[in-house]
């Protein structure tokens, strides 16, 4: 892990497994970033859980890619909505709850969604300070919410291996750092 500015690298092109518990799904170092495109879904799970943070996480998703970044998780051996705050990127999805950039059953994203992630490098900005949650995509915010459900947890990145018709795209991650606050 890097550090630089109170920011900690945990991925950095093909380098960072090692940072993560590493689920199921064919997690691999390729290409310049950490992917997954087989497989059951699963998660790279931090190894250590944070409360107060930023996020910055560059990825590559296709259209029909169903993945995000689970965050303040209860239990690291069950990431879900229910036990996290799931920043979604699932540009398919029609329903605002689930778009790109919000934050599933907590904080819709605007409508008519807009901020579509496929086919293209973007970065993540994800800040939980206290009980206040802000995402913004490629510097568009997208979510911002008041919740105090989850409190401290490891964080999480998903592949998820396709639901509701679509067979699940390919996931790289090509950057990711965390800053405690």
């Amino acid at each position: 892990m890097s550090r630089g500015s109170g920011w900690v690298t945990l991925i950095d092109g093909e380098s960072g497994l090692e940072n993560w518990t590493i689920g199921d799904a064919n997690w691999r170092a390729t290409g310049g970033a950490i992917t997954a495109d087989q497989g059951k879904g699963g998660y790279l799970v931090s190894k250590t859980p944070y409360s107060d943070f930023e996020i910055r996480a560059e990825f590559w998703a296709e259209t029909d890619t169903n993945s995000g970044i689970f965050i303040r998780c209860a239990d690291p051996t069950k990431i879900d909505a229910k036990l996290c705050y799931e920043v979604n990127i699932w540009d398919i999805r029609p329903e605002p709850k689930y778009g790109t950039g919000a934050i599933v059953d907590v904080a819709a994203v605007p409508v008519p969604i807009a901020n579509k992630a496929g086919g293209r490098w973007n970065v993540y900005e994800i800040t939980a300070k206290g009980n206040q949650l802000t995402v913004k995509l490629n510097g568009v915010q997208t979510a911002s919410v008041q919740d105090g459900k989850h409190a401290s947890g490891p964080f999480a990145l998903q592949y998820g291996s396709g639901v509701q018709g679509a067979r699940g795209g390919v996931i790289k991650w090509r950057k990711v750092q965390i800053r405690p606050l």
